[in-house]
């Protein structure tokens, strides 16, 4: 619970402090004095956005500042995030002139949407406009499943719907990939057997090139070999020569040292050259004009040279890696069907599972829909609706969400004659009231909040309607904090404490102020609330009686 709110240059709040006590609370005041005011900066440090608008003064910061009563079983929310836990916890929020935002749980800097998750387990504030929630079909299945304690059993639930989802995902996209690149089987299937025809393995241009310009100067390359062989073999030519220079070191290496060296030297080339000569003569047998190999080896030149410039690359080994790729893609084109097939039972395995746990949180919505009701139209006659019919429609749907497969629609009649309907068709303001009040005096019990604050739950009612909507909210303050902004005597006669919020000028400015009412001042402002500014004896005496009642 809320024990103390502290709040600093918010609006029309200057600097403001208030205590409060366990129980059923009562907070009044004119239209217009602060009351919601007070609200908006309450709701600054349970975790609600804000800009620099809520200052007061533009030049300072605003700051609010709440001490909260925990208990212990949220120890494990402060752990989780790091915090240090204490029983008497403070969530501070201060905006600031530039526009920045600061939130502090126990001093300790955090961001926002911790700060919100820990005040959506301390405080629930039900303000005028949440009414509308009792048309969303969302909000009437989260009541079902808080009243049916579900929230476990669809954290499961949600764990294999996320499974489901992501296994469905994947087989959509690969069906979607597959039947994208199976249109294009043919064209793949063309460019590999072509590649593969190619016979690239192995092959190499600069090779074939040389190849081709053999054989295309086969007669020229053999003249000259042979030309060349005669011209060393030849009778008085190269090595006739050689011979003889030989010769003429030998008979003079006697008496000259140097000529020994020559000879052996001379001797050294003619082996040489001989052997130039056998090889040219043995490869001069070997080369001959050969038309139809030529023109195989232009053609086969010719279809490298297309296919680089086909496919946009420049080596031999980037056509083998482009064979390899479209060899995979049809690959994965023939075992698609298998595929597929795996994916399929995968996603009926797991939609079998997921619909035994949907039809399980079915069966239970469907039984806590049925004592919702009994629950729910009972109040309503005790709130004066005596015909009232709730009905809890409870539908199962075709295909799994992330809630299960329940739709669920609140349906309501006042009448006897006329069938429930939806709520927004067939109710009025005054009847959508005391119907909200009804599921949260319901929720109060299940869903385990220390506090509650209801902004004018009680718009559209008056007189002993209010009463006993007054009766059921000190009701629900047994064991917890129950505030209640009202403009209705009946309900504010009822609260444990009483608060007034009210303007005050003085030469410059006009500020909001909160304080606590005395017993007298209580039934001041109640007979006010009876009678207006003007009081009278009756409305005081009225004021008296509902007080002691």
């Amino acid at each position: 619970m809320i024990s103390n709110l502290k709040i600093r240059n918010y609006a029309l709040i200057e600097n403001l402090e208030i205590g409060f006590e366990s129980g059923y609370i009562t907070i009044t005041g004119e239209t217009g004095a602060g009351k919601s005011i007070l609200m908006g900066a309450l709701s600054l440090i349970l975790g609600t956005r804000a800009d620099t608008s809520v200052l007061l003064n533009k030049e300072n910061k605003c700051i609010v500042e709440g001490q909260f009563r925990i208990d212990p079983q949220h120890k494990l929310f402060f752990k989780n995030n790091d915090l240090d836990f204490e029983t008497e916890s403070f969530l501070r929020r201060e905006i600031l002139p530039g526009g920045k935002s600061r939130a502090f749980i126990n001093d300790t800097p955090v961001k926002l949407n911790v700060l919100k998750a820990l005040g959506d387990q301390l405080v629930d504030i039900h303000s005028q406009h949440q009414n509308l929630q009792l048309n969303d079909h969302i909000y009437q299945l989260r009541v079902v499943d808080h009243v049916g304690q579900l929230t476990a059993r669809i954290s499961e639930y949600r764990e294999l719907y996320d499974e489901y989802v992501s296994v469905k995902s994947e087989r959509n996209r690969q069906k979607e990939e597959i039947e994208k690149i199976s249109g294009e089987l043919d064209f793949y299937q063309f460019q590999y057997d072509e590649l593969s025809g190619a016979r690239l393995d192995g092959t190499n241009l600069e090779e074939l090139e040389e190849e081709m310009s053999g054989l295309e100067h086969a007669e020229e390359i053999k003249k000259s070999l042979s030309g060349a062989a005669l011209n060393i073999e030849g009778e008085g030519n190269v090595l006739s020569m050689l011979t003889e220079a030989i010769q003429q070191q030998k008979r003079i290496k006697g008496y000259f040292k140097a000529a020994d060296d020559f000879a052996t030297r001379l001797e050294s080339a003619y082996i040489e050259l001989k052997d130039v000569a056998s090889e040219m003569g043995s490869l001069t047998g070997k080369v001959e004009h050969e038309p139809e190999k030529l023109q195989e080896a232009r053609d086969r030149i010719d279809l490298v040279h297309s296919l680089l410039q086909k496919h946009r690359v420049r080596e031999v080994g980037e056509l083998i890696k482009i064979r390899e790729e479209l060899g995979r893609k049809i690959e994965a084109i023939t075992f698609s069907d298998e595929q597929l097939e795996k994916l399929d039972r995968e996603v009926s395995e797991k939609r079998s599972v997921l619909e035994k746990k949907a039809a399980g949180l079915h069966a239970t919505r469907e039984k806590t829909g049925r004592y919702i009701e009994n629950e729910i139209s009972g109040q309503l006659v005790q709130l004066g609706i005596p015909n009232a019919t709730f009905k809890v429609k409870v539908d199962r749907t075709d295909e799994p969400g992330r809630n299960g497969m329940s739709d669920v629609r609140f349906l309501f009649s006042a009448n006897r004659q006329s069938p429930p309907e939806e709520i927004s068709k067939v109710a009025s303001g005054g009847e959508v009231s005391r119907l909200m009040l009804t599921i949260k005096n319901l929720l109060s019990g299940y869903k385990g909040l220390p506090t509650l604050i209801f902004d004018e739950i009680d718009a559209g009612v008056s007189g002993e309607i209010a009463e006993k909507m007054g009766s059921i909210m000190k009701k629900m303050a047994g064991g917890r904090q129950v505030i209640a902004i009202t403009h209705l005597p009946q309900v504010a006669a009822q609260g444990s404490e009483h608060f007034l919020v009210y303007k005050e000028d003085d030469e410059h400015t006009t500020v909001t102020r909160i304080r606590k009412l005395s017993q007298e001042e209580r039934i001041t402002e109640i007979a006010k609330l009876l009678s207006g500014e003007k009081l009278t004896d009756a409305a005081i005496s009225n004021a008296r009686e509902l007080m002691n009642a």
